[in-house]
């Protein structure tokens, strides 16, 4: 049975677990997920700092399940936190969040509209979708102004908010479909997506399913460009062990 890794690149186990989960849910019997975060990294990113930070951390786990021999792996940070330095070192399909719900929604609908966290992610999100060619498929980047972590508490307030988030979206973007801009709302799609007759897609379901469907057809990273494995050199201070090999 294939193996896929999903690394939450933040450090809080129940977004890991979450992850998990949706994706397992995602795959089914065609393959095993296998989930792990960073043992140092921020508990949660949300910005340019936070996103710096957790790269490292996530690197090394991805660097441990390669040497497990695993099939691919699933990068669950909405803004594909690290993903081009991962597909430089691992052997089979790296796929980020945000660009497989991004690429889903564009299969699904004309335009599409992103629900995030906190407006300091916008940015980040914009840039991608351009990276991605997809911003011209995108009517707006919206941000729920919930905290990440918030999204782990029982009893917040942050669903309705992004709910809310979604009704507005409808009335004023001319958008076909939602795209939930963050890992720790893998689980709120279905429900949101009946609750407003509207496709809503998150990305843990969605990278899952894409390189569970890579790694069948025997497809894996290029190595050529940009994704070559990186030159052997000497890393100094504290980042001696990330050295290449």
């Amino acid at each position: 049975m294939l193996r896929i890794h999903v690394v939450n690149p933040n450090t809080t186990r129940s977004m890991t677990e979450k992850a998990a989960k949706a994706a397992q849910k995602a795959v089914g019997s065609r393959a095993q997920i296998i989930a792990s975060q960073p043992e140092m990294g921020p508990v949660s990113i949300e910005g340019f700092y936070d996103e710096a930070f957790s790269v490292p951390g996530m690197l090394a786990e991805i660097k441990k399940k390669e040497a497990d021999g695993v099939a691919g792996h699933v990068i669950a940070c909405f803004d594909d936190t690290g993903l081009e330095a991962a597909r430089s070192i691992a052997t089979g399909p790296v796929i980020g969040i945000g660009e497989a719900a991004y690429h889903a929604a564009s299969l699904l609908a004309g335009s599409f509209s992103v629900i995030t966290t906190l407006s300091r992610s916008i940015p980040a999100l914009k840039t991608n979708l351009a990276r991605y060619g997809l911003i011209t498929r995108c009517a707006k980047v919206r941000a729920a102004e919930v905290p990440v972590l918030s999204l782990e508490e029982e009893g917040s307030p942050a669903v309705a908010r992004i709910s809310e988030e979604i009704a507005r979206a409808k009335r004023e973007d001319d958008c076909e479909a939602i795209v939930l801009g963050c890992a720790g709302m893998a689980d709120l799609a279905a429900k949101l997506s009946t609750e407003h007759n509207i496709p809503v897609i998150e990305g843990v379901s969605c990278a899952a399913s894409f390189v569970c469907a890579l790694a069948e057809l025997g497809l894996k990273t290029s190595k050529l460009g940009g994704y070559a494995r990186p030159l052997p050199k000497p890393y100094l201070g504290s980042f001696a062990g990330f050295a290449p090999d």
